[in-house]
C-alpha cells in the first residue's frame, strides 16, 4: 500500500510514518499543498491524508484537484478543525473520510486501509478507461477516438493503457521500462521514443485536439486538452 500524506507539522508526520513503517505501509510526505500537488502529478498513490491549513494551497482547494483529476483516489481530510461545518466543507470538497485531530493512530489505519481497499474494488470494476474522446476497453481490448475503431498492436495497447491509467501524470521512460516492458534498467534504446511516435499517429494525427504530450527531459503524459 502507497499513500501520500500531504501535513505541514513534522513531528505529526513522522509519527503516522512511524507507525505505517510498522503495518509495512509506504508514506509519501509533502508538507506544502502545491508540493503535494506536484507529486501527485507524477506518481499515482493508494489514498491521500490531506490536512486542511496547508502552505501553498488549503487541503480543500487540493482535494478538489484531486478529485477533478483522479476520482477514484480516496482522500481522507485529517485536521484540527472537527466542527460540523468544516466536516461538511470537507465531504463537499470530495473527501471520502475526516478524522479531527487529536485522534487515535489505530482509528487512522483502519480507516485507511478501508479507504485504500474501496479503491481497488472500484479500479477493478473499471473496465473502460476514458481521456477526453479516447476510449479503451480493458475486456475487448479495443480502442476508440470519438467513435472511430483505432486498431493497435499488442504492445501499443499495453503503452496507452498504462498511459491512460496515469492520466494527467508525467511517466517516464524508466516508468514505461519497468511498468509495461517489464524491464528494470535504461536499454539506452529509443524504442520508447519509438512506441509513442506509433501511439501518437494513430490516436491523435486525425484529432485537432492532441492527447499524447512530450514533456522534454521528464517523459511522456496523456491528459485532456
Amino acid at each position: 500500500m502507497n499513500i501520500l500524506l500531504i501535513e505541514d507539522d513534522p513531528k505529526l508526520a513522522g509519527f503516522i510514518q512511524k507507525g505505517f513503517q510498522s503495518e509495512q505501509i509506504s508514506l509519501e510526505i509533502a508538507y506544502d499543498g502545491l508540493i503535494g500537488q506536484r507529486i501527485l502529478e507524477q506518481k499515482t498513490f493508494d489514498a491521500v491524508i490531506l490536512d486542511v491549513n496547508l502552505p501553498g494551497i488549503n487541503g480543500f482547494d487540493l482535494c478538489r484537484f484531486i478529485k477533478n483529476n483522479w476520482a477514484y483516489t480516496p482522500v481522507m481530510m485529517l485536521t484540527a478543525l472537527g466542527t460540523l461545518q468544516d466536516k461538511v466543507m470537507g465531504f463537499h470538497s470530495g473527501a471520502d473520510d475526516y478524522l479531527a485531530k487529536p485522534f487515535e493512530f489505530e482509528e487512522l489505519l483502519l480507516r485507511i486501509k478501508a479507504l485504500a481497499r474501496r479503491n481497488q474494488t472500484f479500479a477493478n470494476r473499471s473496465k473502460v478507461l476514458k481521456v477526453s474522446d479516447l476510449e479503451l476497453d480493458t475486456d475487448s481490448q479495443q480502442v476508440h477516438r470519438a467513435g472511430q475503431r483505432i486498431e493497435l498492436t499488442k504492445r501499443e495497447f499495453e503503452l496507452l493503457e498504462y498511459l491512460m491509467l496515469n492520466k494527467g501524470k508525467i511517466v517516464s521512460r524508466i516508468d514505461i521500462l519497468e511498468k509495461v516492458w517489464n524491464l528494470n534498467f535504461d536499454t539506452n534504446t529509443n524504442v520508447i521514443d519509438v512506441y509513442i511516435n506509433y501511439l501518437r499517429r494513430k490516436i491523435d494525427k486525425d484529432s485537432p485536439e492532441k492527447l499524447l504530450q512530450t514533456i522534454i527531459g521528464r517523459g511522456y503524459s496523456l491528459r485532456e486538452p
